[in-house]
């Protein structure tokens, strides 16, 4: 009785497997290159996103009707010279209220994209090179609408009357600002005859307004909330009939 002979590979159908193999081979390479690419630039602008709140806030915070949050350029009134300024206090600044990132991010993880390379930052945005290619997060259009915004208002007595040209030297108008350097600015000012009083080159954030009366060394102060690219207006109405 014969034994029957099992047919082996031939030489074409195991370079035809091998070839096969590769092309799988590459194929999942391919995919896992993508993946892995995919995963840092999220990574990067999940980051990116992080930094630009810190440095100017987020928009979407509000309380009783008025953004609140303004980073760290709400806090000192300047831009930060790096990022390290997010997460220490760059010189016993009074004014600095971080660390502006909280989640746990270290320095060195602060500084670096997904790649490693080091975060660029100007005075509108924080680009990563990393990847090959610039990834770029826009914070503002220019630093001027985050540092000179102006600030118009008007103030009237208890029952609506202006201060007039009798009244209107009896008013000092102040406004505690930082100054971006870690401490504060007072500017004054005087209302005209109809009340209407404004502020020049003010930075973003949530500021201190008084209004003083002299004959009676009476102040009344307000928070306001300064926006970027926005008009920024507040109508005072003191406490009592004094015009």
């Amino acid at each position: 009785m014969k034994l029957e002979q099992q047919k082996g590979f031939t030489l074409i159908e195991l370079v035809l497997i091998i070839l096969i193999l590769g092309v799988l081979a590459s194929v999942a390479v391919r995919q896992l290159s993508s993946s892995i690419t995919t995963a840092e630039y999220e990574h990067t602008k999940k980051e990116l996103d992080q930094l630009a709140l810190a440095i100017v806030g987020n928009p979407n915070v509000y309380v009783n009707g008025s953004r609140t949050d303004f980073g760290y350029v709400g806090d000192v009134g300047a831009l930060p010279l790096n990022l390290d300024a997010l997460i220490t206090n760059p010189g016993a600044y009074a004014s600095w209220d971080g660390p502006y990132i909280t989640n746990g991010t270290s320095n060195n993880d602060l500084k670096k994209d997904a790649w490693n390379a080091d975060y660029i930052l100007s005075s509108t945005s924080i680009r990563s090179t990393g990847s090959g290619s610039n990834i770029d997060k826009i914070f503002t259009s220019t630093s001027s609408s985050l540092l000179a915004n102006n600030l118009y208002g008007y103030i009237l007595d208890a029952s609506g009357q202006a201060p007039g040209s009798v009244y209107k030297d009896s008013l000092i108008v102040t406004m505690r600002y930082p100054n971006g350097s870690g401490g504060y600015n007072n500017s004054s000012t005087l209302p005209d005859n109809n009340g209407n009083f404004s502020f020049t080159s003010l930075p973003i954030g949530v500021h201190t307004l008084s209004v003083i009366y002299i004959p009676d060394s009476d102040t009344v102060s307000y928070t306001v909330a300064i926006n970027p690219e926005s008009e920024n207006k507040i109508a005072i109405s003191l406490p009592a009939d004094l015009f």
